[in-house]
């Protein structure tokens, strides 16, 4: 089973005197692309931000890879940088693998087979060589062209000033920066702004054929739909943020029947309460004999009114009790469902 690339426990946040983030945890192996739904303000964008570093929880810990990527939704762009400053950056860790790879060749062919530190030299090539495998170094140089393209920014020359492109441009080109250097964990936050379908369709394609991990924050249905292998819900749940296996469809349907337990329990317990708050007044206000005794009856009644009054002590505690357990562990009401737009139709800027 492979290692996870990314790793989050506990993490708490409050901005303010709001609680955005309270125990939530994430685990994101390679291949496992995970998206995060919820309402605005429930906590993705932050969520992101903590499982990036840019942003410190106030509990909890996040362990990450050095070559983690973060797509915000503000390119964070130098407006003096050119185009070929970008593709350089995005191109570095792969450039350096195939150097590396080069390096190590020319040792193992002059290192004797026998000689003391051939196994290690022969080790670290073959982590070396894996690593590139998995980033496709060799097609690192086709794939970016393709991804330009992909995203409509084939037409720009490599000296075109970051300066002279639109908020949506900047943003798209951060996204193909991303795509282009394959991190081990990628972080994104709504990828499908300023895209139109054929440019969204591209980045659906591309995100699938990721060999790391990915957690993206999205309101876009079809997007997640496409991509995703699991989904956290970050919306108000009786027991906490809730992770679903499969895609948006399949949240969808679980979500329903969790929701109508939800509902239904809630239900349940409201009747309960009430119920018991009538009782505990009906039943601690009850006499037993509501007129007195007759001479003739004294020596029975006194025995009976005793018993009469434990049995009502005794429904009373019972009721309390009850009624403080209920108040105390009963589940919220549910908040209005969650819904998506069905698709996210922007054209390109």
């Amino acid at each position: 089973m492979p290692q996870p690339a990314l790793l989050a426990h506990d993490l708490v946040r409050t901005l303010g005197d709001r609680r955005v983030l309270d125990g939530v945890s994430l685990t994101a192996s390679p291949g496992h692309r995970i998206g995060l739904i919820g309402e605005n303000g429930v906590g993705k964008s932050t969520l992101l931000r903590l499982l990036a570093g840019t942003d410190e929880p106030d509990a909890g810990q996040v362990v990450r890879p050095p070559d983690l990527g973060f797509l915000q939704q503000e390119a964070p762009y130098d407006a003096g940088a050119t185009l070929a400053d970008v593709l350089d950056d995005a191109l570095r860790e792969a450039r350096a693998d195939l150097a590396a790879l080069e390096r190590l060749t020319e040792q193992l062919a002059r290192t004797a087979e026998d000689a003391p530190g051939y196994a290690a030299l022969l080790h670290a090539y073959g982590a070396r060589l894996e690593q590139a495998q998995e980033r496709e170094v060799w097609d690192a140089d086709r794939r970016a062209a393709l991804v330009l393209d992909g995203l409509g920014l084939g037409a720009f020359g490599p000296d075109r000033a970051l300066g002279s492109l639109s908020g949506g441009q900047r943003g798209r080109l951060a996204l193909a920066a991303l795509l282009i250097r394959r991190p081990t964990a990628l972080l994104l936050d709504e990828p499908t702004n300023h895209l139109d379908d054929e440019a969204a369709a591209f980045v659906e394609e591309q995100v699938r054929a990721l060999p790391g991990a990915v957690v993206v924050a999205s309101h876009d249905r079809a997007f997640l739909d496409a991509v995703c292998t699991d989904l956290i819900d970050l919306d108000p749940a009786v027991e906490g943020p809730v992770r679903y296996g499969g895609n948006y469809s399949a949240y969808l349907a679980e979500k329903h029947a969790e929701r109508e337990r939800w509902e239904r329990r809630w239900a349940e317990e409201q009747e309960e309460l009430v119920a018991l708050r009538v009782s505990a007044r009906v039943t601690a206000h009850r006499v037993a004999p509501d007129r007195g005794p007759r001479d003739s009856e004294k020596m029975g009644y006194g025995h009976r009114a005793g018993r009469v009054q434990s049995q009502i002590s005794r429904r009373v505690r019972n009721a309390a009790r009850r009624l403080e357990e209920l108040e105390r562990s009963q589940v919220g009401e549910p908040p209005r469902p969650l819904r998506f737009a069905s698709t996210v139709l922007a054209a390109p800027t």
